[in-house]
C-alpha cells in the first residue's frame, strides 16, 4: 500500500475592500514599507475578524486606517487570489465617506486616481482583477456600463 500524497492547507484569508468614489477618482492607498507587498497601492480595507459581519469589518477598517465613517455599503462582487502561502477571499463594497476626511492613519499615503490611472500604480497580484472591472467599467457608457456589471453578478451567483 503506497502511502497518501501530502496534502498542504493553504489558509484563506477573509478580506473586505471598499471602491470609494468621489468625482469618478477612486480612493487607493499605499501599503507601508514594513508591510507584505510593502510600497504597493491597495484599495482600502482589510482582514475580517471572526464573529465580525463584512460590513462592519469594513467600517472598522477604514475609521481605523483612513479616520472615516461610511455609508451606502453596495455589494460590488467577491473575487478570490491565490498566493503560494494563502488564499485570499475579498468582498467588494461600494461605499461614499459619510463624516471625516480621509488621512493615512494605517497606511503610508493615499491617493485619488481615475481608472484610467489605476493601471500606473503597482498593486498586489490580487487587486488586479478589480482593477481590470473598473478600467472596463469606467470606460463604457453608463448604460451599457450597467448592463455588464449586472450580468456578471447574475454569472457569479
Amino acid at each position: 500500500m503506497r502511502p497518501l500524497p501530502h496534502v498542504r492547507v493553504v489558509p484563506t484569508c477573509k478580506v473586505a475592500l471598499a471602491v470609494v468614489e468621489r468625482r469618478k477618482r477612486y480612493l487607493i492607498c499605499r501599503r507601508r514599507a514594513d508591510a507584505h507587498f510593502g510600497g504597493y497601492w491597495e484599495f482600502p480595507g482589510g482582514k475580517k475578524e471572526a464573529r465580525e459581519s463584512w460590513e462592519a469589518c469594513l467600517r472598522r477598517e477604514l475609521r481605523e486606517e483612513l479616520g472615516v465613517s461610511v455609508r451606502a455599503l453596495r455589494g460590488f462582487g467577491r473575487l478570490q487570489h491565490r498566493y503560494p502561502d494563502r488564499r485570499i477571499s475579498f468582498r467588494i463594497y461600494r461605499c461614499q465617506i459619510a463624516r471625516g476626511r480621509p488621512k493615512p492613519l494605517g497606511t503610508a499615503d493615499i491617493r485619488w486616481a481615475t481608472a484610467e490611472e489605476l493601471p500606473r500604480y503597482r498593486f498586489p497580484p490580487a487587486d488586479l482583477a478589480l482593477i481590470a472591472r473598473l478600467t472596463e467599467a469606467g470606460s463604457l457608457p453608463r448604460r451599457r456600463r450597467h448592463a455588464i456589471l449586472t450580468r456578471q453578478r447574475r454569472n457569479r451567483s
